[in-house]
Formats: C-alpha cells, sequence, structure tokens
C-alpha cells in the first residue's frame, strides 16, 4: 500500500467485511450489494492513484453511504 487511497479503500473494504457479518442478515442480496460497494471502493482507488483525488473521495463517500443504508435497511 503506497498512497492514501490504497489505505483508504482496503480499510473501507475491511469496515464491509465486519458490517457484512456483524449488522447484516447474511442474506445473498445483502451480500451483492456490498459486493457492489467494494467494486466502488476498488474504482475509487484506480481514480485517485491516477490523480483525480475529488472524484476518489466522491466514490469513496458514495461506497459507504451505501453500505450504511443497506446495513440500515
Amino acid at each position: 500500500m503506497a498512497t492514501l487511497f490504497d489505505v483508504v479503500t482496503v480499510t473501507s473494504f475491511i469496515g464491509l467485511v465486519i458490517a457484512f457479518f456483524q449488522f447484516s442478515d447474511r442474506e445473498i442480496r445483502t451480500l451483492v450489494n456490498f459486493m457492489l460497494a467494494g467494486l466502488v471502493f476498488a474504482v475509487a482507488n484506480q481514480v485517485g492513484n491516477a490523480g483525480h483525488f475529488i472524484l476518489a473521495a466522491v466514490l469513496v463517500l458514495a461506497g459507504i453511504v451505501f453500505a450504511a443504508l443497506v446495513i440500515k435497511r
């Protein structure tokens, strides 16, 4: 992990895994939604490493908000 976005996105992904096992119903639909959020984190990492910091930050925030909404319902 060499950049800030590597650390942020990997930490967010670890948070997704913990949230799935601790706070969710562990159904396939929830897992698919979390996989979508994980994909957003991966894209944000690549975009951030390419130098588009604002877009990457927006993607990270969108992934976190989406995961929070999935857990909340």
